[in-house]
């Protein structure tokens, strides 16, 4: 994520640049706004979470546990459904040119 932000003129570029002219090093600053996106990023996952403590699994309002993706039971997979009948191999005939 550091390395996107100083490729593009972001709030994290802005950061890095001001750290920088305050007598930071190239390594210091990248580390300074490593630790800034991390703290980002743990913040928006405690936002989350509490989101979803109040809405319920999923994240959304009024869904449930089970799934309905593969079928009524909630362990059931797609490579669990029966496949379709055997299959038959008919033999094509080779038809000869008539000159």
């Amino acid at each position: 994520m550091a390395t996107v932000q100083l490729r593009n003129p972001t709030e994290g570029r802005t950061y890095y640049d001001r750290k920088k002219t305050d007598g930071k090093t190239s390594m210091e600053a990248t580390r300074c706004l490593k630790r800034r996106l991390s703290d980002v990023v743990y913040r928006t996952m405690l936002t989350d979470y509490s989101t979803v403590q109040a809405t319920g699994p999923g994240g959304h309002r009024g869904t449930t546990q089970t799934s309905s993706a593969a079928g009524s039971h909630p362990h059931t997979s797609s490579s669990d459904k029966s496949l379709p009948g055997p299959v038959t191999h008919q033999r094509r005939t080779r038809q000869t040119a008539t000159a």
